[in-house]
């Protein structure tokens, strides 16, 4: 232990975990050092550890040109200079961000901001960081010198290994992330996201905290095992982590007031004493029984996202005087520009919380009302069409209000020509806002194994007929594939995983299968619903209902002004 423990304060350490008898590691395969790292077991030897991290990091595939050690030693004087440790600027890439001290002493928490300022100089093209003070930090703990810590953090920002996502640089990939990790609350921790929808009016930009969660508000002895599996598996652990501190902070809080007047700073209340309600064992149990989908659909969700904020403009951090908020990223309905007849403000942005982070940073633009441009159907097509995605929204006569979420433009009802044809995408949802909130989620693909099937069903025509259900509360989540995603990202038939929306000039069809489904007449006065007594699901509303007012919404891009 003698050897990496220059920079450690010992009496802030806890060594009862710790193990003498554990000397080495010689396993080299994947799956081995998976599951050794999943159960922590270098965790139990300080300087076992400190070899692991050196092994692993040195294994991680780097630019030709990395700086290394020796390049430490020939800039920190120069760089640094005679000033105080202490007093040393951090670079404006790491955002203001949280120092952690760990279980450093005050020479190690010097040599963190050294550290930084070096990296800052080797590597220009770092614009956004947050993360770096905490993961210099941590490996610090685990270094023979300062120069030995650089040349560690320098391979994990030079990894060029594209299926290989370590550290967020920019802050067009840091904004991705977030919007991710909200995809995923969204689909993977329900009613933690109901909760942050009933107590926050921006829900996006409580999940744009989730990095600091992991590298600024967890303790050392949580995240030195979140890293040691995040050094063998990638980027992925962090966001199984991220939705397990969520998951738990719902368990515990809700039914209980807010202890302040952010949830935000509950969050990271929560996290920084995660040891009072979560053992380590325990958060990382609970973050791999999460089914999430693969590394590969996480990466197109975060290309979605990042291609989204690139033709917003939105690619660097914009500075405000005014307001520490992040601007022009995390948008919430505005009140004073909207105006429906069928739902309130709060219900367009509990609305709002459902779809893709990507079309959350638009704003809604009424495209289509039965109160001003009347109740025919090819006026419903030729006022919706061009907009993609859409939202339906139907107040029945007895006051019943449900509606849709559709992810394809209504023109591509022409591909089946004369014929009722269905398409869309996994993304698309049915829900219920009176008499009660529901959402209902999308597909479930029922047979696996179509996705490698280069066949086409034979029937198209009936909804009832093809592979797809909507089910409320999904009985096995292994079957589905990204629910955030266009088929035309997987080997799929189009015309069987995009059963979904269907028009002609008789009719509209929402929805379908054995769950819950909208029918619409061509008047648009007179609608019925299907819905599968089999899960339990309540009606979207009654079963034949008369229509009071329709509406449909398209998403208006208002962040570039």
């Amino acid at each position: 232990m003698d050897e990496y423990n220059r920079f450690v304060d010992w009496d802030k350490m806890d060594v009862t975990v710790q193990s003498q008898d554990i000397k080495e590691l010689t396993c080299t395969e994947f799956q081995e050092l998976k599951q050794l790292a999943r159960q922590g077991y270098w965790a139990k030897n300080h300087s076992l550890r400190a070899k692991v991290y050196h092994k692993l990091i040195s294994n991680i595939p780097c630019r030709t040109v990395t700086p290394d050690a020796n390049v430490y030693r020939d800039i920190v004087v120069k760089i640094v200079g005679k000033r105080s440790s202490s007093s040393l600027p951090l670079p404006e890439f790491v955002d203001d961000s949280l120092v952690p001290t760990y279980c450093l002493n005050a020479e190690g928490i010097g040599a963190v901001r050294k550290i930084i300022l070096c990296i800052a100089n080797q590597f220009p093209d770092i614009s956004f960081c947050p993360a770096l003070p905490s993961v210099i930090a941590l490996l610090l703990h685990y270094s023979k010198d300062e120069a030995e810590c650089f040349e560690q953090v320098c391979r994990i920002l030079a990894c060029n290994d594209p299926s290989k996502r370590l550290i967020d640089q920019t802050f067009l990939a840091f904004e991705s992330s977030c919007m991710t990790f909200g995809d995923l609350v969204n689909k993977y921790c329900q009613a933690a996201h109901k909760l942050m929808v009933a107590v926050s009016e921006d829900v996006l930009e409580v999940y744009s905290d989730w990095q600091r969660w992991l590298f600024g508000e967890l303790p050392m002895l949580y995240i030195a095992r979140v890293f040691d599996v995040f050094l063998v598996e990638g980027y992925k652990v962090l966001y199984r982590v991220a939705l397990a501190i969520l998951k738990f902070f719902h368990k515990v809080r809700a039914g209980q007031p807010m202890e302040s007047d952010s949830v935000q700073q509950d969050i990271r209340a929560f996290v920084r004493d995660i040891a009072k309600s979560v053992s380590p064992e325990r958060l990382l149990e609970k973050a791999f029984a999460i089914r999430l989908f693969s590394r590969k659909e996480i990466q197109l969700l975060q290309m979605a996202n990042e291609k989204a904020l690139q033709q917003k403009g939105i690619t660097v951090k914009q500075k405000s005087v005014t307001s520490p908020k992040r601007q022009n990223v995390h948008l919430a309905v505005h009140a004073e520009n909207f105006k429906s007849e069928i739902v309130s403000v709060k219900e367009m942005r509990d609305i709002w919380s459902w779809i893709p982070e990507r079309f959350a940073l638009c704003q809604p633009l009424l495209l289509f009302t039965t109160l001003e441009h009347g109740c025919s159907l090819s006026r419903f097509y030729s006022h919706s069409e061009g907009h993609e995605p859409t939202l339906l929204l139907i107040k029945t006569t007895a006051k019943e209000v449900c509606g849709a979420y559709l992810s394809t433009d209504w023109s591509e009802r022409r591909r089946g020509g004369n014929k009722l044809s269905f398409f869309g995408t996994g993304e698309c949802f049915v829900f219920r806002l009176q008499p009660e909130v529901e959402r209902y989620e999308w597909v479930i693909i029922k047979h696996p194994e179509l996705a490698a099937s280069g066949s086409e069903p034979e029937n198209h025509a009936s909804p009832a007929s093809n592979a797809l259900s909507f089910r409320s509360t999904p009985s096995d989540p292994s079957d589905r594939l990204s629910p955030f995603l266009s088929a035309r990202h997987f080997n799929l038939p189009s015309k069987t995983a995009s059963m979904f929306m269907a028009g002609s000039s008789e009719c509209i069809i929402i929805g379908g299968g054995d769950g819950q489904a909208l029918y619409l007449d061509a008047d648009l006065n007179h609608g019925r619903t299907s819905h599968c007594d089999t899960f339990n699901n309540q009606p979207l509303c009654s079963e034949s209902f008369q229509i009071s007012v329709l509406e449909v919404w398209g998403f208006r891009d208002t962040v570039n002004g």
